[in-house]
């Protein structure tokens, strides 16, 4: 199965296309390290990309992390990824960000780790290649408890992972930016479209609050 790969979710803007069988094959890439910036560079990286791997024509399946992760980012991913898929007529297939973070990992036993900033996490865990819970919001204090019950060698892996390198010696910190592209890949190809919907994760609400007035309404003056 060939996939085209859309990550804007973290701290990475990559577009990618793989085979994916008994083995997976990177047959295109483009990759930049961004937090900002990704609605201008996505398409240009997806064409090159896609140009690298001989055309559009032979893609299976679009694959598009949907988080949790960057408000922007999420949605310049998604959106594009909508976008050409109902142009090419392919599907579309969402992937968890943690659980492509997880699938980056050369581990059994991972805690997924997203700097979600405020003094917390967005986190997975998994035990001996198993998910043990859903992705969820958890404060520093938690996810340190979390992670001690993790056995020895299992590793941390994500933007969060280093905020527990130190105080986790019996663990392995990958500081990572993004998911691996190829991990998203193989990821997708196993996933159904119809149950893994292009839908983004949000684990918490955005920081941005919708304005108090309309343009050219008057500011309300607080009581004296």
């Amino acid at each position: 199965m060939r996939v085209l790969v859309i990550d804007t979710a973290l701290g990475l803007c990559t577009a990618g296309v793989f085979e994916v069988g008994e083995t997976t094959r990177m047959l295109g890439l483009r990759s930049e390290a961004m937090t900002k910036g990704h609605s201008e560079r996505l398409g240009g990286l997806a064409r090159d990309a896609v140009a690298e791997a001989g055309g559009f024509d032979p893609i299976d399946r679009i694959a598009v992390t949907v988080g949790p992760g960057s408000f922007t980012g999420l949605r310049v991913g998604l959106a594009f990824a909508q976008g050409l898929g109902a142009a090419l007529g392919r599907p579309v297939v969402g992937v968890s960000t943690l659980d492509a973070l997880a699938a980056s990992a050369d581990a059994r036993d991972v805690a997924a780790l997203i700097d979600a900033r405020r003094g917390q996490v967005y986190a997975r865990f998994w035990r001996d290649g198993v998910a043990n819970g859903p992705p969820e919001p958890l404060s520093l204090e938690q996810a340190a408890e979390r992670i001690a019950a993790l056995p020895p060698g299992a590793a941390l892996i994500g933007s969060g992972a280093a905020l527990f390198a130190e105080t986790a010696s019996h663990a392995v910190a990958h500081d990572l930016p993004g998911p691996a592209p190829e991990a998203i890949a193989r990821l997708a190809a196993r996933l159904d479209p119809e149950t893994s919907p292009p839908k983004p994760l949000y684990l918490r609400a955005p920081d941005a609050t919708p304005p108090s007035r309309l343009p050219g309404q008057p500011r309300v003056q607080a009581p004296a």
